[in-house]
């Protein structure tokens, strides 16, 4: 009588092969546990929806309303992705950036400069600023490690008496300003509010679609989104990067990446830099999409409510 080969089993059909030492066992979905991980998102789409349904809004004036702060907002929120990558927790120093992007605007603003050109313009004049703003920020996180987050709300705090003793005190008196109309009537410091009207939808309107309804037209911000779309990607490759890689060994254990030769220090900084920077352009997209700028107070916000809409995605 014949031995039965060992992959056949006593019916005739092949054996199941067996597992590995060693090899996690298959798991089902748990959907109770999918749920429990998206409990703060859907509860915040529950009580959307329930505000909608009790506030009666139209459907048209809620894509209006979402095309719009989608837009205006989205960057800012992108701007904290790298830090957490880098084990920097929630960045408020984001602020700091935004503050660079109005140091853009003011100065485009003064120039004359209008449309798309003042937008680019004021882009790239941000971005140095923001270069400056974020390594200042990124050596104070060196420094603090561990407390980056409450170290990241402080010098937001200072960082804005600085803004406003700049603006409200010594542009004008001290440093002179050409744009007289920009000035508070005593000559010195610029007003509250700034008609940004010659930059407003320069990119929103950069490609032009408009969606009739029975309420009127409902702007898409075509160019605008499609930047977004550019930054997600950008996110997305720059985790598949070798610095994005290291970024990341450097937030799960900084000790292990300095042990294995990584300069953490240095790549802390690249994080700050970068998460500046984006939120400087961020803040550019928030102003060029609303066309006036509060002076003093557009900014104080900023890391905030970028921070909610991060934690209330389910991040």
């Amino acid at each position: 009588m014949s031995a039965t080969p060992p992959n056949v089993n006593s019916s005739g059909r092949p054996a199941a092969a067996p597992a590995r030492a060693g090899s996690p066992a298959p798991r089902d979905f748990d959907i109770r546990q999918a749920l429990g991980h998206a409990a703060v998102p859907l509860l915040f789409a529950t009580l959307c929806l329930f505000g909608i349904l009790a506030a009666h809004i139209t459907p048209e004036y809620l894509l209006r309303e979402l095309l719009a702060r989608f837009g205006r907002n989205a960057v800012l929120v992108m701007s904290l992705l790298i830090p957490i990558l880098a084990g920097l927790g929630l960045n408020f120093g984001i602020v700091i950036g935004a503050m660079a992007g109005q140091v853009a605007v003011i100065m485009v603003t003064s120039f004359g400069v209008r449309g798309i050109t003042g937008f680019a313009l004021a882009c790239a004049l941000a971005t140095p600023i923001a270069v400056v703003f974020g390594m200042g920020t990124g050596w104070l996180f060196n420094r603090a490690k561990g407390r980056e987050m409450v170290s990241g709300l402080i010098a937001g705090f200072f960082a804005n008496g600085l803004y406003q003793l700049l603006f409200l005190f010594a542009v004008g008196a001290v440093l002179p300003f050409p744009a007289k109309n920009l000035l508070l009537p005593e000559g010195y410091g610029i007003r509250n509010t700034v008609d940004l009207s010659g930059l407003q939808y320069a990119l929103d309107d950069l490609i032009k679609l408009h969606l009739a309804t029975t309420e009127g037209m409902i702007r898409v911000p075509v160019a605008t989104l499609l930047v977004i779309l550019l930054f997600m990607l950008f996110n997305r490759f720059f985790l598949r990067t070798r610095l994005g890689q290291t970024l990341r060994a450097v937030g799960q254990d900084a000790h292990v990446a300095e042990t294995a030769g990584i300069d953490v220090d240095r790549h802390r900084m690249i994080a700050t830099v970068l998460s500046t920077v984006f939120a400087a352009w961020g803040q550019l997209l928030f102003l060029q999409n609303l066309g006036a700028l509060n002076t003093y107070n557009s900014h104080e916000q900023v890391g905030m409510f970028a921070i909610a809409a991060l934690l209330v995605s389910g991040a």
